[in-house]
């Protein structure tokens, strides 16, 4: 499995994005938010990738997720926890 590439992420900076992290079990889950991505780097030791919507909050991504994404979303599941990140960009 290949791991998260940022360059791969560029193109979802100063984009607003609907965001949803699901619990694959199906447990109680979340509604999904709208936030606007303001910086993607990785966290300092280099297990996660943080997708920044100011300079202080972030969510933080494993980078052993399995993801798929296009010019328009992404997704990761992190089969440890059993949860499955999603952002789809707004129009």
């Amino acid at each position: 499995m290949e791991p998260i590439n940022l360059n791969d992420l560029q193109h979802f900076i100063g984009s607003t994005v609907e965001m949803a992290i699901q619990d694959v079990q199906g447990g109680d889950q979340a509604p999904a938010v709208q936030k606007n991505i303001k910086k993607i780097q990785y966290c300092p030791d280099g297990t996660h990738v943080r997708f920044y919507f100011d300079a202080i909050y972030f969510l933080a991504v494993p980078l052993t997720s399995q993801f798929h994404h296009s010019e328009t979303s992404f997704s990761a599941t992190d089969h440890n926890s059993g949860l499955t990140y999603t952002f789809k960009k707004m129009k």
